[in-house]
Parts: C-alpha cells; sequence; structure tokens
C-alpha cells in the first residue's frame, strides 16, 4: 500500500490522546485470560464496551487531553504515511471518509464524518471505558472510533494473522463501515441481545467486512481534496490477501477453536472465516455498497 508522497494528511479526523492519564474510575478488564475472553467478545465488534457488559461505570465521557499530540506533529503529509505507522492510519482514516463522504454525495446525501481515537492502555467513551484488551471498537453514542495501535502485534501473535500495512487498513476501513451503519440506521439490529450463525449481530459485522471492502475497490479512484489525486495511489494483489487473511483470523470458528478448543456456531458474533474473507471480497470486487446486503 502506497500514499501520494505529497498529498496533505489531515489530523484533525484523529484525536491522539497516547501516553494520556486517563480520569475517573478504574476500568476492570484485565490481562491473561480475562482480556482474552473480552478480546474475543469485543473484537470489531462495533459497539461500546458498555453493550459488551465490559465498562467500569463511573467515568467520563470522551478522551483525556494529550500533552503531547504526535499526531499533529508528525504526520503531515503521505510521505508521513510511508515511513510511520501512526501516519499510514492517519492517511487510512482520510482516505476512508474521503470515499464516504463522496458516495454519500453520489447518492444524494451528506455524509457526517467521524474521528478515530489512537489511546494506550485504556480510554473514556461515551459508550463507557475500555481498555486495549476490548480491541478495536466503534462507538456510536459519540461516533468515534477507538484505536490502540498496540491491537496489531496482537493480531499477528495471538490471532494468527500474516499482518502487513493493509490488514491494519482493513480493521479501521471495518469500524468506518459501522459507522456507516450507524448513520444508515443498520447498526442497531445488532442490539437484540441474539447470537449465532444466522444472528443480525453476525451480519451486521460481515455487512461491515463488505463495506470495507467497498472502500478498497475505491481507495486509488478516490480524489484527495489536497492533490485532487488518490492519496492512495497503490494496493497490490498481497494487499488484498493481506486483508482477507486478517479477515479470517478474527473469524468466530478460528478465534473459538483456538482459545476453547471447539467451535459452537450458536454463540457466534462475527461470522466464520470464510464468511468473512466472503464479504470483504463481495465488497472489494463489486466496489458497490448495495452488493453489501448480509440480511437478504
Amino acid at each position: 500500500m502506497q500514499f501520494d508522497d505529497d498529498a496533505n494528511l489531515d489530523t484533525s479526523e484523529v484525536k491522539d490522546v497516547r501516553g494520556s492519564r486517563v480520569p475517573g474510575g478504574r476500568a476492570t478488564i484485565g490481562g491473561g485470560l480475562v482480556g482474552i475472553i473480552a478480546l474475543v467478545l469485543g473484537l470489531l465488534f462495533g459497539v461500546g464496551p458498555d453493550q459488551l457488559g465490559l465498562s467500569s461505570g463511573d467515568q467520563e465521557p470522551g478522551p483525556a487531553a494529550s500533552s503531547v499530540n504526535e499526531v499533529q506533529q508528525e504526520c503531515r503529509t503521505g510521505r508521513d504515511a510511508n515511513a510511520r505507522e501512526d501516519c499510514r492510519l492517519v492517511a487510512v482514516v482520510n482516505s476512508t471518509q474521503d470515499f464516504w463522504r463522496q458516495e454519500f454525495a453520489r447518492r444524494g446525501g451528506q455524509y457526517s464524518p467521524a474521528s478515530t481515537v489512537f489511546f494506550t492502555g485504556r480510554v473514556n467513551t461515551a459508550c463507557g471505558a475500555a481498555t486495549s484488551a476490548v480491541g478495536p471498537f466503534y462507538c456510536p453514542a459519540d461516533r468515534q472510533v477507538y484505536l490502540d495501535l498496540g491491537f496489531f502485534n496482537e493480531l499477528r501473535t495471538k490471532f494468527g494473522a500474516s499482518g502487513g500495512p493493509f490488514a491494519q487498513a482493513y480493521v479501521v476501513a471495518h469500524e468506518y463501515g459501522h459507522h456507516i451503519q450507524n448513520l444508515l440506521g443498520t447498526l442497531q439490529r445488532s442490539q437484540d441481545g441474539r447470537q449465532g450463525a444466522n444472528s443480525n449481530a453476525v451480519k451486521v459485522e460481515l455487512q461491515a467486512d463488505c463495506y470495507a471492502g467497498v472502500w478498497a475497490h475505491n481507495a486509488t479512484r478516490t480524489p484527495d481534496e489536497s492533490t485532487g489525486r488518490p492519496l492512495i495511489t497503490n494496493l497490490t494483489d498481497q494487499d488484498i490477501r493481506d486483508g482477507l487473511d486478517a479477515a479470517a483470523a478474527v473469524g468466530d470458528d478460528r478465534i473459538q477453536e483456538k482459545f476453547q478448543g471447539r467451535v459452537t456456531p450458536e454463540s457466534w458474533t462475527h461470522g466464520s472465516a470464510e464468511q468473512r474473507q466472503q464479504w470483504f471480497y463481495q465488497g472489494y470486487r463489486t466496489g458497490d455498497m448495495a452488493q453489501c446486503n448480509t440480511f437478504r
């Protein structure tokens, strides 16, 4: 994955609170087995930790202010995105929102942007407090994506994904898929409390995978506002394979087999590895969000 060196990055779309001290009470999610279980439940689920029963209760919403905003200082151009992981993720956020802004306009609507919050360890949100153990998530109450960059190492070491820059981009694009669902009113379908291979929770997750694929299809065609040229200049076949590999690594069947030694489809909330790959590729192949109707 390559970015246009001369493009200007919009750091206003990312809030960098890494290293900030979180005020308020204590988050109750720990490491070890508890952390793994929380991660299995919360990974890419698209809802806040309060809805997963993982918040600590007495927390003020919103992240604390960072004394040193590294992203604003260091991430200025596409050249920076080609050199630094955090700047690359800023660029992915920019590209994803550029696409959805233009897609909504093409369909006669107006896109409402969402910020991504980079945090370390734990964070307060309008959906409650969470630690990095819950993995990346989207909070519909404040319309923000929350991401501890250390998760990407766990994606490789705990879940066996091959990694790579586009694996990270897939995760971010998936979370923005949940933002699109929130704007369209479909995200709430996952909140009926049901689990299982045919549940709405699974269908919402698979649709977010498909939306991530739709963005990937259009990423090298979407003009950046600062240059009029696409911010992402190149996606290779290997990039897409890395995205498909990451999607498979977080399939319910893979996670259950790894952490509990058996597969129980009646408790699925995300879909199988095959399904997640299938729907990401459906979006990537067609580039059309209308082809992402997982509820059909």
